[in-house]
């Protein structure tokens, strides 16, 4: 399996509009964050989990010129707002495309993109074939791969990370149960989010982030949805536990 971190930042991105801190003038690329999105490439499938406001320059900038399914954690407009542009996969491979939620994300996205949904469709709008995820705890299939759910909390909102063999994608996230955590045990390859120093409400902290992947102690591990509040990318990551990296934006993992 290869994953391509498509974006690692915030919900608005870094830098910042109108933000002049050291991290948002930063000239290092890995301090350039879009809005957090990963691709996966597994048993022959292409497959991305969120499509937020940046897909298209991702989808571009990464050369995926094929996508089998999408797969949605929840339904904040960071994590959906680029769904319109599976539009030229639809017309480049001639098929509805797949898409995979929890049935409250799917009814967010009925809203929030009703033209796709209508009964009476305009030429040319994004073809999508609905998958409901209806269990937290069974595991679901997407175009053949096995994804198992990691039930999550990001506030009070109950978000998805996803187990996919040896790899384990949380992010959005401030609680994580016992048996979440049991569910991602063992993974070669845990990604999580880190905020920032200070506590949040509804985003781990980068010393609660790193003490769950202690606890874990998967052979690597990543951090992402990562603020311009954590500080310079090289800075921090030289204070890590040496399994532990900072993600940046199209920085590629095997996993066996």
């Amino acid at each position: 399996m290869e994953i391509t971190f498509l974006g690692t930042g915030t919900s608005q991105g870094v830098p910042v509009i109108g933000c002049s801190c050291a991290v948002c003038r930063s000239v290092d690329y890995r301090d350039k964050r879009l809005r957090v999105s990963v691709h996966l490439q597994v048993q022959g499938k292409s497959i991305i989990i969120d499509s937020g406001p940046d897909f298209r320059q991702q989808a571009l900038r990464e050369h995926i010129d094929h996508l089998d399914a999408l797969v949605f954690t929840h339904e904040h407009k960071d994590h959906t707002g680029g769904l319109d542009d599976i539009r030229a996969y639809n017309f480049r491979q001639q098929q509805d495309m797949p898409v995979h939620a929890e049935p409250r994300v799917l009814d967010q996205l009925r809203r929030e993109y009703a033209y796709i949904f209508a009964e009476h469709k305009y030429p040319g709008i994004p073809q999508v074939q609905v998958h409901p995820i209806l269990s937290d705890t069974d595991s679901f299939w997407v175009e053949g791969v096995e994804f198992q759910p990691i039930r999550a909390l990001h506030y009070k909102l109950p978000v998805l990370g996803f187990r996919v063999e040896n790899f384990t994608y949380v992010t959005d996230a401030n609680y994580l149960s016992p048996e979440a955590l049991e569910r991602m045990r063992g993974s070669e390859v845990i990604v999580l989010n880190a905020l920032r120093h200070e506590q949040h409400i509804s985003h781990f902290t980068l010393q609660e982030a790193v003490d769950i992947l202690e606890d874990l102690a998967p052979t690597r591990a990543y951090l992402t949805h990562i603020s311009h509040q954590l500080g310079r990318h090289r800075e921090i990551e030289a204070e890590l536990p040496s399994f532990i990296k900072l993600a940046y934006d199209g920085l590629r993992v095997t996993v066996s």
